[in-house]
């Protein structure tokens, strides 16, 4: 348990502890269903998310928009996304970021497959909806070059204050990256 991300090893312990207290109806479920996700949760062969087909629901959604696609790095960000309900494309799931420390070009990302999807697709507009982090604005300058020719709209999330902020509580980064995207009211 402590091996799981965020869980240190006294929050494991407690988490341990309170389920072999409560073995009947917390444990055995718990593991019944681990071992049913360990059987049937797949990588989508078209995106990357998580399902228990081939193709997620997303990507088997026929109301989904075919036009765009919305580049994440990770599942989460994938959910992230959906919880909020406002995008109705599809998605590209990349599996991480391009780290020149951590030694991870391209071909260990899902990049290549992304150029593939936008020239079989029609797509028409690429959204990246990348961390603001230096790997992942590397990552993003990387794929909009990669995507420079082939006659798509290749946009950005917006970066700034966020909703319900205060200028006092920001870092540097952000109020810069606000400034810089500023918009007429």
């Amino acid at each position: 348990m402590a091996k799981l991300p965020g869980l240190g090893p006294r929050s494991a312990r407690r988490a341990v502890l309170h389920l072999i207290k409560k073995r009947d109806i917390l444990l055995s479920p718990l593991a019944d269903s681990l071992f049913t996700v360990a059987q049937t949760a797949r990588e989508c062969v078209t995106c990357g998310n998580i399902g228990t087909m081939d193709q997620c629901d997303v990507c088997a959604d026929p109301r989904r928009a075919i036009g765009q696609i919305c580049v994440v790095e990770d599942v989460s960000d994938l959910w992230a996304m959906e919880r909020a309900a406002v995008f109705k494309g599809r998605y590209h799931v990349l599996g991480g970021v391009l780290s020149a420390l951590d030694g991870v070009g391209p071909e260990e990302l899902r990049i290549p497959n992304l150029v593939s999807r936008v020239g079989d697709e029609n797509i028409t507009e690429v959204i990246l909806a990348l961390n603001a982090t230096v790997d992942g604005q590397t990552t993003a300058h990387y794929i909009a070059d990669q995507l420079e020719d082939m006659g798509v709209s290749v946009t950005s999330l917006a970066q700034g204050v966020p909703i319900g902020g205060e200028l006092d509580y920001l870092d540097d980064g952000t109020i810069t990256a606000a400034l810089n995207a500023r918009k007429a009211v």
